[in-house]
C-alpha cells in the first residue's frame, strides 16, 4: 500500500511528527530517507527490501557502497545517495566526538570511546591514544589500516606522536573486522613489541585494546600486559 494511502497514524512522517522521531521503526527511519517508492512499490516496503537484501540490517546498510545500494529494484542514484548520506553524517558526528575531553580509566573507557566508530570497519585500523598524566586523552592518531586479518604496525611509527606530543602513557586500539575481539597470536606479539619499545622511550603502554562487534578485549585484563 502507498504511503499516502495509510491511515495517518500509520505514516512514518505523521508518526515523527506526533510521538517524536525516536519511536520509528529502522524501516520507518529508512522509509523517510527514501522518500518516495517506485509505481509498484511504497519507500515503506522499499526500505524492507533494501534491508533484507542488503543483511546486517543497519549495520549492513550503512557500510554499503552507493553501488551496491543501487543493485536493489527501485534504489536509483538519488535514493542511494540519500541513504550513504545519512549514515556517513552519523558517523561524522561520532567520529568529530572530542575525544580529547575523555578520561581513561579502565579498557571499558576506550571500548566506549572507539566502539561507534571502529565496529564494522572492514579493515583493521590501529590507533594511537596518548595521555597526559593524569589519563586525559591528548591526541588519537591512526598509525595504520591494514586488509581484513591485520594492520602492521612498526614501533616507530607507534610512538613518533606520542613522542612529539610528550605523552605520559599510551593506550593502543584496534578493530577485528570480523567481529570477534579475542586477541590473536599476532595481536600478543604486537603489544609484547610495542610495550619494549615504550619502557625504551620512557612511555608507558597502558593497554591495548580490541574492538569487535559490540564487545571487546583488554589485553591487560586477559593478563598479557606487564
Amino acid at each position: 500500500m502507498k504511503i499516502k494511502l495509510l491511515p495517518e497514524d500509520e505514516r512514518p512522517r505523521e508518526r515523527a511528527m506526533s510521538k517524536g522521531i525516536g519511536k520509528l521503526s529502522d524501516q520507518e527511519l529508512l522509509a523517510l530517507i527514501i522518500r518516495t517508492g517506485d509505481e509498484s512499490l511504497s519507500a515503506q516496503e522499499l526500505a524492507g527490501i533494501l534491508t533484507d537484501r542488503i543483511g546486517e540490517g543497519l549495520r549492513g546498510i550503512s557500510h554499503a557502497s552507493i553501488a551496491e545500494l543501487m543493485e536493489i529494484k527501485g534504489i536509483g542514484k538519488s535514493k542511494a545517495c540519500s541513504i550513504a548520506a545519512a549514515f556517513e553524517l552519523g558517523r561524522r558526528v561520532n567520529s568529530r566526538t572530542p575525544k580529547e575531553k575523555s578520561r581513561i580509566y579502565s579498557a571499558s573507557d576506550v571500548a566506549k570511546l572507539f566502539m561507534a566508530d571502529l565496529r564494522g570497519e572492514k579493515k583493521e585500523h590501529f590507533q594511537l591514544v596518548m595521555l597526559d598524566s593524569k589519563a586525559g586523552v591528548m591526541a588519537v592518531e591512526e598509525i595504520s589500516v591494514g586488509e581484513l586479518t591485520a594492520a602492521p604496525v612498526h614501533p616507530r611509527e607507534a610512538f613518533s606522536p606520542a613522542v612529539k606530543r610528550s605523552a605520559a602513557s599510551v593506550v593502543f586500539v584496534h578493530n577485528h573486522p570480523s567481529g570477534d575481539p579475542t586477541p590473536s597470536g599476532a595481536d600478543l606479539e604486537t603489544t609484547k613489541l610495542l610495550c619494549s619499545a615504550g619502557k625504551i622511550l620512557g612511555i608507558r603502554v597502558l593497554d591495548h585494546v580490541i574492538i569487535g562487534d559490540g564487545e571487546y578485549s583488554s589485553i591487560k585484563e586477559l593478563g598479557y600486559l606487564e
